[in-house]
């Protein structure tokens, strides 16, 4: 007798990313007719620079619509080289670097690589919501590490010590953080680099710092992945395109899974992605201006309405909140704000047990929105 069809345990067990539950809700909300304001997603409000859409729209005249070479197309992984080292005086062989299609996938292929089932992977909580999905789904074990509040949400490397076993196969970081905006100390990622295990840096936000500076994981050791990609501080996010730099002994493991998995990174793409680094910086000093703006606003602007920002935020685009007096269900909170405010935000839960209590806000909106926004949430707050 044949089974009936079943469903992969993995995919039933797999958490929604519950932003993008909140953005589609508020999606469904606006075509309706209701003016919903934004301050749950990530993304850029910006246009991706003139040059890239040219040097992209030129790639397909020119028929680069082909399969490029699996690691990427040579040209942008030199370009990447020479701007990391510009960045962070590190010398990167380009033949360390692998293109995907957006950095989602290259951390997904980072953590494969390193992964067997039982393994643990170290990580913050709060921590960007998909890290323990990517490692659960590959057979891993998320292990936790407290960021508290009172200490600007840093990671702290003699907690991390104790969280440390047999079973250790990563110690995961991300600075700038989401959802916290935090950057870690040089000191703090000087001390992870030497705790033993293979660090895994997601440094998506790189270059939208708006106080002091910020380094690469690759600066204090080279038994480091980092994780990076063209999405933010080029507002491409629809065009995917992402890289990973590995130490070399994993990259034919991750070239091989890119091959069988992704084959290569869309070609016109990664030429689009050569013109952003090579013309994308004045578009990168006028955003990060316009961000740093925003992100003074936000925080002035969640304070008068009762949100205090005990901390606020050094890179990326998040501010996050403590709103435990208005509820302890965060979740259930932000539906409230959506169904009476028509104002959307992402609750601390989807970025683990430690954010339970906060609501991460996105300044990635104009002031005049943010500041409409503001005002619907203060008249609801102040009748809570």
């Amino acid at each position: 007798m044949t089974e009936p069809s079943r469903i992969s345990r993995k995919s039933q067990d797999i958490p929604s990313f519950i932003v993008m539950d909140i953005l589609e809700k508020a999606g469904a909300m606006e075509a309706d007719g209701k003016k919903v304001i934004h301050f749950e997603i990530g993304e850029p409000d910006f246009d991706t620079p003139e040059p890239v859409k040219k040097a992209g729209i030129a790639a397909i005249r020119k028929g680069y619509t082909k399969y490029t070479h699996s690691l990427g197309l040579l040209e942008l992984r030199r370009a990447i080289a020479d701007n990391f080292n510009d960045e962070y005086g590190v010398e990167i062989d380009p033949e360390r670097i692998l293109v995907t299609s957006g950095s989602s996938n290259a951390l997904f292929l980072a953590l494969a690589a390193l992964i067997d089932k039982g393994s643990e992977v170290i990580m913050s909580d709060p921590g960007y919501s998909c890290y323990p999905h990517f490692v659960s789904f590959l057979g891993g074990k998320p292990v936790m590490v407290k960021v508290d509040e009172k200490e600007g949400f840093q990671l702290r490397p003699e907690m991390i010590k104790k969280k440390i076993t047999k079973r250790t196969c990563a110690i995961l970081i991300n600075s700038p953080a989401n959802p916290t905006g935090m950057t870690l100390d040089s000191s703090v990622m000087k001390t992870i680099a030497k705790l033993g295990p293979v660090v895994v840096s997601d440094e998506i936000y790189h270059g939208l710092i708006y106080e002091g500076g910020v380094n690469s994981i690759l600066e204090f050791t080279g038994r480091a992945f980092v994780i990076n990609g063209f999405s933010k501080r080029y507002a491409m996010t629809g065009w995917r395109l992402g890289y990973m730099i590995a130490p070399e002994k994993y990259i034919r493991p991750v070239q091989k899974m890119q091959q069988n998995f992704n084959i290569s990174a869309n070609s016109f793409v990664q030429w689009a992605g050569i013109s952003a680094l090579a013309h994308g910086g004045p578009f990168l000093k006028k955003i990060r201006k316009t961000f740093d703006k925003r992100r003074k606003f936000l925080v002035n602007g969640l304070e008068e309405i009762g949100l205090p920002v005990t901390h606020p935020p050094k890179g990326a685009y998040y501010v996050f909140t403590n709103a435990s007096k208005y509820g302890k269900d965060s979740l259930k909170l932000v539906h409230k704000i959506l169904d009476e405010s028509l104002v959307a935000i992402t609750p601390g839960i989807d970025f683990g047990e430690g954010g339970e209590g906060y609501l991460r806000f996105s300044y990635a909106n104009s002031i005049e929105n943010m500041e409409t926004g503001l005002n619907r949430l203060g008249k609801l707050l102040g009748k809570m």
